[in-house]
């Protein structure tokens, strides 16, 4: 691994791991750490080139996310852990986890999708347009560069295929906002085509645990607190 992702933890027990979505950092779920603290040593990371962890100079991919999450856990001897990623943070989660699914828990996705066409057109459309206008000045301004990669993310990945899912039998809970950016029919796509995949629509848009955070925490630890 070329970089050292930064981190921030709290709480004791199993891991429970956090993901942001694309041009965030560990920071969104700030209403997220205490209520999951009081059950798992919650690590909310910061994806490579986001918050404080550096872009280096592997490739800015989703599979290169997932293989830094690797060796994150590596790195900390953590040999299991569960997952939560929202977004981009979702992709990555469900990346790694057909990598490696002897690692994961629970897996809880929120906001994922499998490819650009589960995202609403009225959404996309800006999404793409941004990255042909900052593919232009790429070569000679650092921020244009900067930007182009991360709407690159949202364009070009990811790139998982529904029958693929049917390989990952850990329990899953996909859950996503009444407004998502996400088309529902392609979130109850994701869910359908897990074994063991359990959906939640909450009331709000893509940003539900940020926005309502009292019914997220009650979704997802009902989830994880199962026996099952």
């Amino acid at each position: 691994m070329d970089i050292s992702l930064h981190y921030i933890e709290k709480g004791s027990g199993e891991p429970l791991l956090l993901l942001h979505g694309n041009g965030e950092s560990g920071d969104y779920f700030a209403h997220q750490m205490d209520a999951f603290a009081a059950h798992y040593r919650v690590i909310a990371l910061d994806t490579r080139g986001h918050g404080h962890s550096p872009r280096g100079s592997a490739p800015f991919t989703i599979s290169q996310f997932a293989d830094d999450l690797l060796d994150f856990l590596d790195e900390h001897a953590i040999g299991r852990a569960h997952l939560l990623g929202f977004s981009d943070g979702g992709n990555i989660a469900l990346t790694f986890a057909l990598r490696h699914p002897e690692r994961v828990g629970k897996l809880v996705l929120n906001g994922a999708n499998l490819d650009p066409s589960g995202v609403k057109r009225s959404v996309q459309r800006p999404i793409e347009w941004g990255y042909r206008i900052s593919g232009l000045f790429a070569g000679r301004s650092r921020g244009a560069r900067a930007n182009h990669e991360l709407l690159g993310l949202m364009v070009n990945e990811p790139k998982i295929s529904p029958a693929s899912l049917a390989s990952l039998t850990m329990p899953v809970l996909v859950i996503a906002g009444t407004r998502d950016m996400i088309k529902e029919e392609h979130t109850r796509l994701i869910a359908d085509s897990l074994p063991d995949g359990r959906l939640v629509l909450l009331e709000g848009d893509h940003f539900i645990a940020n926005k309502n955070p009292a019914a997220f925490h009650a979704a997802v630890l009902e989830f994880l607190l199962s026996g099952s």
